[in-house]
């Protein structure tokens, strides 16, 4: 079978007007800001709504666990479904489509991927697979910017050039990050610095949060809050003396050995889930919405995409204690819930990983050390940055996100050598960056035909 070409890729043509792109630019950037913010906005009352029916389902005891339990396997069948019926390439974080995408492996998501993502996210997302809502925001902002190219007539390399901007614009909305966003296209879309891309990567961003804005407020995503002495102090963290900064080099070596770990594990699940294609996609994804399911009734809130855990950890919420038992909860539940191939994302199960390794770090320093007066929820903000750059291999993204969904512009020193050692440690590993291996693995099934037999058609 031939492989499949871009159709939309035209070798000879040349970029247009500067100015009319960036132009452009500002009109995607509008346009992906209002449909990712809808998608947060949804998302957020899909979380309160899942909170809401599993106490009324504790209410109706063994009832009440079937139709928790069923409830969630239904919904991941009915996304698995939409995925499958109409746009196989809404499966997974899209992130890896992007980016086949903008290397022509793949041609670009058609229009009708938007709807899918959308309530195909809400559904899986919203009935407590662990998944993020960047995935989904991504790709519908790369799909909503080169609409936009196609239907101004651009040719390919302005279309292309608002594809990656797009998706850097989904990102920025994602995480109210706009910065990241925009070095997100660079640095893991593109892999190198292109001033027509740049230009267009800042114009989507910043119109996409201008308009996000306007519906989410402009807070950071997170607050750092320092629990000491049965007090709570708010504010920027304390820069690290400079004695702790081997320690927080530890933190990164260990992060970038998860990481690599986490990349295989979750790689195996996706292969465990190909050979199972005989079953239907909607059996595969609904025996794991319910297992789900069953966890949100005894554990309610380890589900979902995870901000709330995140905020608990960064807040010094957390019981030490079982922070490594909810490591490994949700290391686990992350894998399972990627495998189920339905719409979400991998950053924001990620940044709760990374949290809750760094606070459980940076609570035993601060026991081992007591002297250097170390605050353990600056471990947490660094073992974000870390955790995230360790399986996506972009630190610069990792450290500006973190940053600003965090305010934690005084933990950069030590992020930047957290985020060294958790890169170095994978590459000498030869773990593979985590988007890298999953593009290779969907143009791989799409040349081989394999989509067809996952999707039936």
């Amino acid at each position: 079978m031939e492989p499949e070409s871009n159709p939309d890729a035209r070798p000879e043509e040349e970029p247009g007007s500067l100015l009319s792109l960036a132009l452009l630019a500002l009109i995607a950037g509008g346009a992906a800001g209002l449909i990712c913010a809808a998608f947060r906005l949804a998302l957020e009352e899909a979380d309160r709504l899942r909170d809401r029916m599993i106490a009324l389902a504790h209410d109706g005891g063994f009832a009440g666990f079937l139709l928790l339990v069923g409830g969630a396997g239904l919904a991941v069948a009915a996304a698995a479904w939409l995925v499958r019926r109409f746009s196989p390439y809404a499966s997974g974080s899209g992130i890896p489509h992007v980016e086949a995408a903008l290397e022509e492996q793949l041609p670009p998501a058609p229009p009708y991927l938007i709807p899918v993502k959308f309530f195909g996210g809400l559904l899986a997302i919203g009935s407590g697979l662990a998944l993020g809502r960047e995935g989904p925001s991504v790709q519908m902002g790369a799909v909503v910017a080169h609409i936009v190219g196609r239907i101004s007539r651009r040719g390919w390399p302005d279309r292309r050039a608002l594809l990656a901007a797009g998706a850097g614009a989904g990102l920025a909305v994602a995480f109210n990050a706009p910065i990241a966003g925009a070095i997100f296209v660079l640095e893991e879309l593109v892999r190198r610095f292109d001033t027509r891309i740049a230009i267009t990567a800042l114009g989507t961003s910043a119109t996409a949060i201008l308009v996000a804005r306007l519906f989410l407020g402009d807070a950071p995503d997170f607050h750092v809050a320092i629990a000491a002495f049965a007090t709570v102090a708010t504010g920027p963290l304390a820069y690290a003396p400079a004695a702790s900064w081997p320690l927080y080099l530890g933190l990164g070596v260990l992060a970038g050995l998860l990481a690599a770990l986490y990349n295989r594990a979750l790689l195996t699940a996706v292969a465990a889930a190909d050979r199972l294609e005989r079953w239907p996609a909607e059996l595969r994804a609904g025996v794991i919405g319910a297992a789900v399911g069953m966890l949100a009734w005894f554990a309610p809130e380890q589900v979902g995409g995870g901000d709330q855990i995140t905020q608990r950890v960064l807040a010094g919420g957390a019981t030490v204690a079982l922070l490594p038992a909810f490591f490994l909860l949700r290391f686990a539940l992350g894998t399972v819930s990627y495998a189920a191939a339905t719409p979400g994302g991998l950053f924001a199960p990620m940044l709760v990983l990374g949290a809750q390794l760094g606070l459980f770090c940076g609570a035993i320093c601060n026991m081992a050390f007591p002297d250097l007066g170390i605050v353990p929820e600056a471990f947490a903000v660094v073992g974000m940055a870390a955790f995230f750059t360790g399986v996506v291999q972009a630190p610069v993204t990792g450290i500006v996100l973190v940053i600003e969904m965090t305010a934690g512009f005084t933990m950069l020193l030590p992020m930047l050598g957290a985020c060294f050692a958790a890169m170095l440690i994978p590459s000498l590993l030869h773990s593979a960056p985590i988007y890298q291996s999953l593009r290779e693995g969907i143009v791989r099934r799409a040349h081989s035909g394999g989509d067809k037999r996952r999707t039936g058609k």
